[in-house]
């Protein structure tokens, strides 16, 4: 039985810097111990990479974790974080109970975002940004508390 969404992964230049970020900017805490490996058989089959090497740590939230990486090798394809309308994994939403001071605050700690303020689309309101690498993240406020709340969802 799947039980929903456990964590989302991504890949930091500076995986300290980052950390640190998430922690201020959204109270990630990290769980357990930060972990690195080198190439080994194993590691490259299971994460399908070949001579791979960095470290990683997991952060939570109080409704999902975050697993930041920092590899060594191999090197990442240049083009710079994904955007958007890109295929694949784009961006993570973060659930906001007010999403004027948030954006202000988050602008304060690096974050640009891509309007001058956030977005009333009626059931809620959103506004994309950029962490300070680049990454896509959604802040979004519910108003329609029916519709799109966590307490809408199943979790057992």
């Amino acid at each position: 039985m799947i039980r929903g969404i456990h964590h989302v992964a991504m890949h930091a230049r500076n995986l300290d810097a980052m950390r640190l970020f998430y922690k201020d900017a959204f109270g990630f805490e990290q769980v357990g111990e930060e972990a690195s490996w080198t190439p080994n058989p194993f590691g490259d089959a299971l994460m399908g990479v070949t001579n791979g090497a960095g470290r990683t740590v997991m952060l939570k939230a109080p409704n999902c974790f975050l697993e930041m990486f920092e590899w060594v090798s191999p090197a990442p394809r240049h083009g710079g974080p994904a955007a958007p309308s890109d295929l694949g994994y784009t961006h993570f939403s973060v659930e906001v109970t007010d999403i004027e001071q948030e954006f202000v605050r988050l602008k304060g700690l690096g974050m640009t975002f891509t309007m001058d303020r956030p977005g009333d689309l009626g059931d809620i309101k959103s506004i994309y940004g950029r962490d300070p690498e680049g990454n896509v993240i959604e802040l979004q406020e519910v108003v329609n508390r029916e519709a799109y709340a966590f307490e809408s969802l199943s979790i057992a």
